[in-house]
């Protein structure tokens, strides 16, 4: 299977055989393998039975930063009838929901679910899509606290966020407020698409902050080496809502643990499998967030860190 994902992806409209009707087959859609992903759920999933080759097959679908291959991703996966399509990502969701209405969706969000419209509380019987969401409110203020712990001067930040999420727009909202309290202007500069990359840098620059906080978003998350290389030859100590920043490079991360993510998502897909509906599957939150410092870069940027949260740090990357 390994295999055939690799040949999918280089040849997106390359036919493929049909599910076994006695094997169930899950669809996994998302921008890229992750090293928490895929091996996550295939072990957890082993725990609860199903073992892949034997008594269940993954089929991958990646777009690999081309957003315009998801639609026609999910609408392959819709065709072959699979059981379950994990979507991970707005992009990946979107397109699952506009290819079927009846093949369940496990979702894997960075967005809260209800706000962005992508469920309704409660939800319909009908409903085909459940899931989690990293999404917690609260976070980001979270996270600007950690970047004045690790930078006490920091008087003036920059905001980098998505407008098109309402959620992130929710969120921005809280983090301005915290900022007050904290006694850091906090000035928001938006990111709308990839090819708005280099003016948001611009802009970004024009406001000479001393720190930079990036919202959760899918957007973001995708652009997040180009994102961390600003902030490197700026010099500008970054705090970023995912790990998947600091491995990049990125300066300080505090968000949801991806083994968690992946493993609750592999029970949803386990429960769906038996026969439950997504509409009887509320939905969920990680519980875990865990704080991830790199140490090469904060030597580069010359911070000299507080005991208080290195200690504190799930993770140093040295």
């Amino acid at each position: 299977m390994a295999g055939l994902g690799a040949a999918i992806v280089a040849a997106p409209g390359a036919p493929v055989a049909q599910p076994d009707a006695h094997v169930p087959w899950i669809g996994y859609l998302a921008n890229e393998p992750t090293p928490d992903s895929i091996p996550v759920l295939r072990q957890t999933l082993r725990t609860h039975g199903w073992d892949e080759g034997r008594s269940v097959k993954l089929y991958y679908r990646y777009a690999q930063g081309k957003v315009d291959l998801y639609p026609q991703h999910a609408e392959e996966l819709a065709r072959l009838k699979v059981a379950v399509i994990v979507a991970v990502g707005a992009p990946a969701i979107e397109a699952a929901r506009a290819a079927t209405k009846t093949i369940p969706i496990v979702m894997v969000s960075l967005d809260d679910p209800v706000v962005a419209g992508l469920v309704t509380a409660p939800p319909r019987p009908d409903a085909n899509l459940t899931g989690l969401t990293t999404f917690a409110a609260g976070l980001s203020k979270r996270r600007l606290e950690l970047l004045k712990q690790a930078v006490p001067r920091l008087a003036r930040a920059t905001a980098l966020w998505n407008p098109a999420s309402a959620s992130v727009a929710n969120d921005l909202r809280e983090t301005q407020a915290a900022a007050r309290t904290l006694g850091v202007e906090l000035t928001p500069v938006e990111i709308r698409a990839d090819r708005d990359v280099r003016d948001t840098f611009t802009a970004v620059q024009a406001q000479q902050p001393q720190g930079l906080l990036v919202l959760a978003d899918s957007l973001t998350l995708a652009n997040r080496e180009r994102i961390v290389t600003f902030a490197s030859r700026n010099r500008l100590p970054a705090v970023f809502p995912l790990r998947d920043f600091a491995d990049a490079g990125g300066f300080l991360s505090y968000g949801p643990n991806w083994t968690d993510v992946y493993r609750i998502a592999a029970g949803f897909v386990d429960r769906i499998l038996r026969g439950a509906r997504p509409a009887d599957l509320p939905l969920a939150r990680p519980t875990r967030f865990e704080l991830v410092i790199n140490l090469r870069t904060a030597q580069k940027l010359d911070l000299r860190l507080p005991s208080s949260l290195l200690e504190r740090a799930d993770r140093l990357i040295e």
